[in-house]
């Protein structure tokens, strides 16, 4: 038997299967290297997968998660998993492979993660082969639930937000500035607590504000980094994740109007990279 795992900042997503067969599917909280440590990780498998599998069956897992850019980061993981899974060869990846493998498969194009955060990558059908930098959700991250979070809050907070919309907002965060402020600097996951705020976003995208407010972050994404490929005029432009699903319609308005070509949007790859692994 053996494991996928496609782990963005707020959820991860379990599959086992043997073969051509899916066995179980499973999520638990987002596992993210740069916020999270063995201990964490570990519970996080021991509240669901740990019950469901027999740990010396699964003979490799192929992990795919947010943070995994470098040696020590993808060891965080990999050491984790090693001590439930002692048999087990255990494969770490940045999400931007997941990506690019489940939205390009095995041809080429250019692959983007717009979720919690955001990413990018040029994909040859085997690699990632160019990547503009990640800078993360305090100084990047331009497009994402995060970066459209903060927006959110700045209009709020400046006095930007039209009128027909302060009062439903209001509602979300009683507590005013000083619980913005608390649950930014001094809780964890702050990213994803600024990422909690696409809901309203969605709720309201039929708003001419927040369709403005989108179109103009995916144009920034879009500008800052799709741009920055070679060929990104030729390759089909291909999008992983919750924003990018949620928000399809500004996304390809967004995509024609920089004159580029869509290619699929997915909301959750996990299932297409356990074809791309079975296959």
């Amino acid at each position: 038997m053996e494991i996928v795992c496609d782990s963005g900042s707020t959820k991860a997503d379990w599959i086992v299967y043997k073969g051509k067969n899916e066995i179980f599917t499973s999520s638990t909280r987002g596992i993210n290297p740069v916020f999270h440590g063995k201990e964490f990780i570990q519970k996080e498998l021991n509240k669901e997968l740990i019950k469901e599998v027999t740990c010396s069956e699964i003979e490799k897992i192929y992990f795919y998660g947010a943070g995994c850019w470098d040696t020590r980061l993808k060891s965080v993981i990999s050491g984790a998993l090693s001590e439930i899974f002692p048999n087990t060869e255990i494969d770490v990846h940045h999400d931007l492979l997941g990506a690019a493998r489940a939205a390009c498969g095995k041809e080429p194009g250019i692959a983007c993660i717009l979720g919690t955060g955001s990413n990018s990558c040029l994909y040859d059908g085997k690699e990632v082969i160019d990547n503009v930098k990640n800078l993360g959700y305090l100084v990047g991250d331009e497009g994402s639930g995060s970066y459209l979070g903060k927006d959110l809050l700045r209009c709020y907070f400046y006095r930007e937000l039209p009128k027909d919309l302060i009062e439903s907002f209001r509602d979300l965060i009683p507590g005013g500035k000083s619980e913005v402020l608390e649950k930014i600097y001094q809780q964890e996951n702050p990213n994803v607590y600024l990422a909690s705020f696409a809901k309203f976003l969605s709720d309201h995208k039929k708003h001419f504000f927040v369709q403005e407010l989108v179109y103009d972050a995916f144009v920034e994404f879009l500008n800052r980094h799709v741009c920055k490929y070679k060929g990104h005029l030729e390759l089909p432009v291909s999008f992983i994740g919750s924003i990018a699903y949620h928000f399809s319609d500004i996304l390809k308005i967004a995509l024609e109007r920089k004159h580029m070509t869509l290619g699929k949007i997915v909301r959750k790859p996990i299932n297409e990279l356990v074809r791309f692994h079975m296959n």
